[in-house]
């Protein structure tokens, strides 16, 4: 299955869906560029005013699909292209969406996951989800801007934590950071998500667009990223964090 961004229309509401349930809903190059057309595409429907994002099945998004990596991440021009173009296209077309955006999350939401969160303007979290970015274990760090977007979402102490430590932290943890803003059990996360995008729609739809550009131009602005930041691509450590994953193997660093 290569998996799919994929998006309805339910009268005022728009409900993405992140959809490779088989990776639980790991992000492929593919959906990176979906994700950028599904919220572009939303942000041109003037009757809507809402969207909800969730994950297909159990999971929001475990990441990356590691199994493409070989393919690009050891040459600092694609990985460069990956990131910049790829990656932030999606996430930036998430960020300028001139409607309210809640994400309901149920079980694993790290790396790529954690991003697509972190650009969302409310969270609702199961009581069992969990949170993290380990990407450390694969040898490499997280792009400048995406690591700017997380740290504004989670806190400085506790994205240092996903990134020096390799870090993961249960709805408990994140409700306490301010990156939930509700934490409710696994059973009722549908149901809850209903009733507060009901209280938002009954609420005025212009407001909503303006509270959300007055909020987003708080956040610091998003620098160019040099291309220095990907020289990384071919060293050995970051060859080997990939290669270990994939052989299902602990990384010898």
């Amino acid at each position: 299955m290569v998996g799919s961004i994929d998006w309805q229309q339910s009268g005022a509401l728009a409900t993405v869906t992140l959809s490779k349930p088989a990776r639980m809903n790991a992000m492929t190059r593919a959906m990176w560029l979906q994700l950028r057309e599904v919220f572009l595409d939303i942000s041109t429907h003037t009757d809507l005013r809402c969207v909800t994002v969730q994950g297909a099945g159990a999971h929001f998004c475990a990441g990356g699909d590691i199994s493409e990596y070989p393919a690009f991440r050891f040459d600092p021009d694609s990985l460069m292209h990956f990131h910049e173009v790829e990656v932030w296209g999606g996430l930036q077309a998430m960020l300028d969406c001139p409607l309210p955006v809640l994400a309901l999350v149920r079980g694993n939401c790290m790396g790529a996951g954690l991003e697509i969160a972190s650009c969302c303007d409310l969270r609702m979290g199961a009581t069992g989800s969990v949170y993290g970015a380990p990407i450390a274990r694969l040898g490499f760090p997280m792009a400048p801007r995406e690591a700017a977007l997380v740290q504004q979402a989670v806190g400085a102490a506790t994205a240092s934590a996903m990134l020096l430590s390799a870090q993961s932290f249960d709805a408990a943890h994140m409700l306490r950071c301010g990156f939930l803003a509700w934490s409710v059990p696994d059973e009722a996360v549908q149901a809850q998500g209903d009733a507060l995008v009901a209280r938002m729609l009954a609420l005025s739809p212009q407001a909503a667009r303006l509270n959300k550009q007055v909020l987003r131009q708080a956040w610091p602005a998003q620098m160019p990223t040099p291309p220095s930041a990907y020289a990384y691509a071919a060293s050995a450590q970051h060859r080997e964090g990939v290669q270990a994953f994939l052989e299902k193997r602990r990384a010898d660093f």
